[in-house]
């Protein structure tokens, strides 16, 4: 089976992305890049009785190249990610509450909160455009270009990183800071970061953290 441990990965962690309660049912989705090859969630599949050989290997054309299933009506908007940026090795996106508020109110995620730097800042918010649309695959990607991390108008959240723990971890701490954006504006609204103390997080944010395994290895 090709990408037998990338495919475990997708399920692990798409079924963390459920019980963490970062989405609901089978909405959200994940992916794992190697090289040409990415690995994603299927469509439709309930998370709890997914397989790693139900997870779909495509190229980044998005041809299939192995998998029975169909795979996930996002799967353009993975795709168009790693086109943009070839840093990114895995890309997430979840439904969950407080974020996806965030996105429903068409309004950018604010720095209310250091933990922002995971997205590097104000976490961006494009308009709403239908699911699994090219237009809403080629609009997040080119927000993703300066971010790693975009909200998507109407819709939900999406985060990428280097590897997928990273991409995972980014999209449970921007959930944090939304949720805290929303009950600091119940109270009147926090003061933000301003440009000074974002600069300080982002380099702060840049030997946070272990080495990737590519960085161990020296690929």
């Amino acid at each position: 089976m090709l990408l037998a441990e990338e495919r475990a990965l997708v399920v692990r962690y798409a079924q963390l992305m459920a019980k963490r309660g970062l989405t609901r049912g089978a909405g959200g989705n994940v992916s794992l890049r190697r090289g040409d090859r990415v690995a994603v969630t299927p469509s439709g599949v309930a998370y709890d009785r997914m397989r790693p050989e139900d997870v779909v290997v495509l190229d980044l054309a998005g041809a299939v190249v192995q998998g029975a299933l169909r795979p996930s009506s996002e799967s353009g908007m993975h795709l168009a990610c790693y086109r943009s940026r070839a840093d990114l090795g895995a890309v997430v996106h979840t439904h969950s509450i407080f974020a996806t508020v965030v996105a429903c109110l068409r309004r950018p995620l604010p720095p209310v909160h250091y933990l922002i730097g995971y997205a590097g800042g104000t976490v961006p918010c494009i308009p709403y455009l239908p699911f699994g649309s090219a237009e809403l695959a080629e609009t997040a990607a080119e927000a993703m270009r300066d971010a790693n991390a975009v909200l998507l108008g109407g819709h939900g959240l999406l985060c990428g990183g280097p590897e997928i723990a990273r991409a995972f971890d980014t999209a449970e701490q921007i959930e944090f800071v939304a949720e805290l954006y929303y009950r600091t504006e119940l109270l009147g609204g926090a003061p933000l970061l301003d440009g000074e103390q974002l600069a300080d997080v982002r380099a702060r944010f840049e030997t946070y953290g272990q080495p990737s395994p590519s960085e161990t290895r020296g690929d």
